[in-house]
């Protein structure tokens, strides 16, 4: 299997996996295609408030993986994307097992490291089931 092209990121970029994700097989794969990755758990109290850590995560310059989908309408959440630059990839997809959510972040991730490298947030991203990235207007 070919690994996804992440060769040109820039230094220093690391992707957060927000707690709705779990934690494997999805960091694995990550790891496994040469991404720096860290945990939500790592960083952050399991309660903490979704402005809270997306404006710390967003001021870092990480980018976040979520399948929290109501991100895209809370006013808080959106201001705190907005503020800090954030870079968001929210899978749209629900009901998913953790191997299949670790295979379409795989699938995605091409379109996904094309889409850090050419653009700065801040912004947030769709990631369906089939591995489509589409950027949220």
């Amino acid at each position: 299997m070919r690994k996804p092209s992440v060769a040109k990121l820039p230094d220093g970029t690391v992707f957060f996996i927000d707690r709705s994700l779990g934690i494997e097989p999805l960091r694995t794969t990550l790891m496994d295609a040469g991404l720096t990755v860290e945990i939500h758990d790592d960083h952050f109290s399991r309660d903490e408030e979704d402005r809270v850590w997306l404006q710390n995560i967003g001021d870092l310059g990480w980018v976040v993986l979520t399948k929290d989908k109501r991100l895209r309408y809370r006013p808080l959440e959106i201001a705190a994307l907005r503020q800090s630059n954030a870079r968001v990839f929210v899978l749209t997809a629900g009901n998913l097992r953790g191997v299949e959510i670790s295979a379409v972040f795989s699938k995605a991730l091409p379109q996904i490291c094309q889409i850090v490298r050419s653009r700065t947030g801040p912004y947030l991203a769709r990631v369906s089931q089939f591995g489509r990235v589409v950027i949220s207007k």
